[in-house]
C-alpha cells in the first residue's frame, strides 16, 4: 500500500495568508453538504421559511482532504488552532461578502449571517441542524437572496462550502515555491522507485 504524504496548511499572522472567498460547490472537498433550512423538516421558531438561508460546514479540523497535482497525490489538513485563526481571520479581514461559485464566478446577494467555532459537540447549535460537526469545526449560515444561486441549490447543484484561500507552506498555492519544489522532489522519487 503507497503511504501518502499529509501536509498540514497554516495561518500566518501577516496578511499574506487566509481564506479569500467561501464556495457554493457542487462536491466539497470536506465530504459535508449543507442544510437548507426551508427544505429540510427542521422545527426552529426563529427561522421562517423565506429567509432562504443554508448552514453547513466550512472546515473541519484535522480531517484529510486528498489532492492531486501534477499526478502526485497528497492529503492536506488543517488543525484546531489553523480552523480557528481561518475563521477570525475571514471575519476580521471582512471577507464575508466574498462568495463565488464552483470556485469561478463570483456572486452577488449572498451574505454571511452566522459563523462560529464548535467548543462542545454535544451541546453545539450544529446538532440542530445534525451537521455531526466535530469539535473545532468551522459552521457557517449564508442567507442566499441571489435567485439563480437559490435555485441551484435547490435544484441538487449546490450541495455544500468550500474554502477558497492562501496558506502558508501551501501545496495548493502556486506561489509557494518551496511548496512546488516539495512536490516536484517526492514525484521525482516516486518515479525513480516506480524504474527501479
Amino acid at each position: 500500500m503507497e503511504l501518502i504524504e499529509t501536509i498540514e496548511l497554516l495561518i500566518d499572522d501577516g496578511m499574506n495568508s487566509g481564506i479569500n472567498a467561501i464556495s457554493f460547490v457542487n462536491r466539497p472537498a470536506i465530504e459535508r453538504d449543507f442544510v437548507h433550512l426551508n427544505e429540510q423538516k427542521i422545527e426552529m421558531k426563529a427561522v421562517d421559511n423565506d429567509k432562504r438561508i443554508v448552514v453547513g460546514l466550512a472546515l473541519i479540523p484535522n480531517k484529510l482532504i486528498r489532492r492531486v497535482k501534477a499526478g502526485y497525490e497528497y492529503n492536506i489538513t488543517f488543525s484546531e488552532e489553523t480552523v480557528r485563526k481561518a475563521a477570525e481571520k475571514y471575519l476580521k479581514t471582512l471577507k464575508v461578502h466574498n462568495t463565488t461559485v464552483d470556485h469561478k464566478d463570483v456572486v452577488g446577494d449572498v451574505y454571511l449571517t452566522e459563523s462560529w467555532i464548535v467548543e462542545d459537540p454535544t451541546n453545539d447549535k450544529s446538532n440542530i441542524y445534525n451537521l455531526d460537526a466535530p469539535k473545532g469545526s468551522w459552521v457557517v449560515a449564508f442567507r442566499v437572496e441571489n435567485d439563480d444561486v437559490w435555485k441551484k441549490i435547490k435544484d441538487g447543484e449546490y450541495l455544500g462550502f468550500s474554502i477558497e484561500g492562501v496558506f502558508k507552506d501551501s501545496i495548493v498555492n502556486a506561489e509557494e515555491e518551496s511548496a512546488l519544489e516539495k512536490i516536484n522532489t517526492l514525484i521525482d522519487e516516486y518515479k525513480n522507485s516506480l524504474n527501479k
